[in-house]
């Protein structure tokens, strides 16, 4: 490569799309409801994979609650109450999973409903 192929490669801008924090919200819950719902698929052969998904499910709405207590978070206050509501849910419905006196199915559906509402508002 010659010295001005180098020059211009490594000055030219790159052509990265702008991403916005809903975009960056509805990718995460989009990747661990892929990974949790592939998990419970194979939760016979690998209950390990599947532990740590709901462990990273758990983990996500623990980081969206958080979001919602923020006092600088502008969504409404009737919105932000059901996140967190939802978040609590999350975390005891896990727990029962866990124990086998549950269908992970309600939190897939919970997450589905999230990743469909992110699209109404412009995600992805």
């Amino acid at each position: 490569m010659t010295p001005q192929a180098l020059a211009q490669r490594a000055y030219a801008q790159t052509a990265a799309p702008t991403r916005t924090p809903r975009d960056t919200e509805y990718e995460a819950i989009s990747k661990i409801t892929r990974r949790l719902k592939a998990a419970a698929a194979g939760q016979q052969s690998d209950f390990g994979a599947f532990v740590q998904a709901l462990h990273e499910n758990r983990r996500l709405w623990t980081v969206l609650a958080s979001g919602v207590t923020d006092s600088d978070n502008a969504l409404p206050n009737d919105l932000r109450a059901r996140i967190f509501y939802l978040a609590e849910f999350t975390e005891q419905h896990s727990s029962q999973v866990l124990g086998n006196k549950a269908s992970v199915e309600p939190l897939l559906e919970i997450n589905m409903a999230i990743l469909r509402g992110l699209c109404q508002m412009g995600a992805t």
